[in-house]
């Protein structure tokens, strides 16, 4: 039976909007309701309790808004309240880290995995453990084993980068040099793949991509969310019908002008328009 109610997303900030653009474009009949923490962002910064409690309170939000699936499109979120989400929540939850550490298992050739993130997400470690267990679930099954036998996990926080993107300064000299530092003990480590932990970073795939040059892969996990989303409805038999005419709807616990001010380019192009402010403190 379908199920034309929207899927929930929800993130510290702006970033989540790359996450929301992929399930769009996955699954083009379905409605979408966002929720952008920004007044309270970034998340990265907080501490473990006060990221749990501001995610408990987004997803309180969304299904307020009665969605039929939540996506946690957060990556510091996702590794500091991902547990305790899936425990309150009434509908289904996906989160960001594991499709992108599974991405990452199969794409490696060398068993050599680079993750650039926020310093939340990098000192959980949530996302190195991740990968571990990813590969270890496909060496089970026989996939990638030669690589991933021989596994190292090397993270680097980005904390500049986030803001960076904000600002719109996605190709300047002085984000290369910010780069430059950021990447180079990854470069050293000699990894093939790398993970961008944080939903603004694939705005800076250029920029990243030729510091760490062409062999190295970069992974949006974003992409993999979307596949991840479409399976989890399909098995729930909860995709919207093939005529649902999508509608999406944004909000933030800020400036809605300023928020669709700079949501354009998360989006792939095209202003969002009316956007609402939610109070959540």
């Amino acid at each position: 039976m379908a199920d034309n109610r929207p899927i929930g997303v929800f993130d510290s900030g702006i970033g989540g909007l790359t996450v929301l653009r992929e399930i769009w474009e996955e699954l083009p009949n379905e409605s979408t309701v966002y929720f952008g923490d920004n007044g309270r962002a970034p998340y990265g910064t907080k501490s473990h309790d006060t990221i749990v409690k501001y995610a408990l309170q987004d997803l309180k939000f969304l299904e307020s808004r009665d969605v039929k699936l939540v996506v946690i499109a957060c990556y510091t979120a996702s590794a500091h309240a991902y547990k305790d989400v899936l425990k309150t929540a009434k509908v289904p939850v996906v989160e960001v880290v594991y499709p992108g550490a599974y991405a990452a298992c199969k794409e490696t050739e060398t068993g050599k995995i680079g993750i650039i993130a926020t310093k939340a997400t990098v000192s959980s470690d949530v996302y190195k453990n991740a990968v571990f267990e990813t590969a270890e679930g496909l060496i089970k099954e026989g996939i990638n084993q030669e690589a991933l036998k021989g596994l190292e996990v090397h993270s680097v926080a980005c904390p500049l980068f986030a803001p960076l993107v904000e600002a719109g300064w996605w190709d300047r000299k002085a984000t290369e040099l910010i780069a430059e530092e950021y990447l180079t003990p990854l470069k050293e480590k000699g990894i093939d793949t790398l993970v961008l932990g944080c939903t603004h970073y694939p705005l800076l795939k250029d920029v990243i991509g030729r510091i760490m040059g062409p062999s190295v892969k970069l992974i949006n996990g974003g992409r993999s969310v979307a596949k991840v989303v479409s399976k989890t409805l399909s098995g729930t038999d909860s995709l919207a019908s093939g005529d649902n005419k999508a509608v999406y709807e944004f909000f933030t616990s800020d400036n809605p002008s300023d928020f669709e001010d700079i949501a354009s380019p998360f989006l792939g192009g095209g202003r969002p328009s009316g956007t609402r402010h939610v109070d959540e403190n």
